[in-house]
């Protein structure tokens, strides 16, 4: 009886071990994405930015089936609008979003659909193309953010899924190293995506 209850508890494991191990560990994801900036106001500067439209691809590593982390970069190219006692200045730039984020994959009751919550940080890089009003030079400048969000996955296949998600940035609010734009803001950046998971 003793050995009987050995062999099946050693053949449950290996069973166990080899189906987790016939599941894809690694993720690519690629998404359109959407950046939407809050105002901020400091120092008796406001400034403002144009809504945009960008892309959004990650890489995800899954350690267990709860638990994941994953790198990201993301792109956008918005205009940064300030308005002060020196008038007013607008700054066209492209915006790269980097980070690392851990994932906790969250449990479901309906087959197919798999939500989930990250946190992580990482960096806004602003990279001005165009400058026009108070300001005739911007230079490039990067922002530590901090990273909160969620979404969910709906499996079409083994490998495949399609991707609902939202992320928000925190980070502090850029002066592109203009004297006159200098202040001490904080802002936020809402980034909603959606797009298509491959899994291997």
């Amino acid at each position: 009886m003793f050995r009987k209850s050995v062999l099946i508890s050693v053949l449950l494991i290996t069973l166990t071990l080899v189906a987790g191990a016939q599941q894809p560990r690694s993720e690519v994801s690629i998404a359109g994405s959407g950046a939407f900036t809050k105002d901020s106001s400091s120092a008796g500067i406001s400034e403002s930015a144009t809504n945009a439209g960008g892309f959004f691809i990650g890489y995800r590593f899954n350690f267990s089936r709860w638990i994941a982390a994953e790198a990201s970069y993301g792109y956008s190219r918005n205009t940064q609008n300030y308005f002060g006692s020196f008038g007013s200045a607008a700054i066209e730039s492209n915006v790269h979003i980097t980070t690392g984020a851990f994932v906790l994959k969250l449990p479901t009751f309906a087959d197919r659909w798999r939500p989930y919550a990250l946190a992580g940080g990482g960096a806004v890089t602003f990279d001005p193309k165009h400058s026009s009003g108070a300001v005739t030079t911007a230079d490039t400048q990067t922002r530590g953010a901090f990273l909160y969000g969620g979404g969910i996955d709906f499996d079409v296949a083994r490998h495949v899924a399609l991707r609902a998600e939202y992320r928000g940035y925190v980070y502090q609010a850029p002066n592109f190293d203009v004297g006159n734009l200098r202040r001490d803001a904080t802002t936020h950046l809402a980034q909603p995506s959606a797009g298509i998971v491959f899994r291997f």
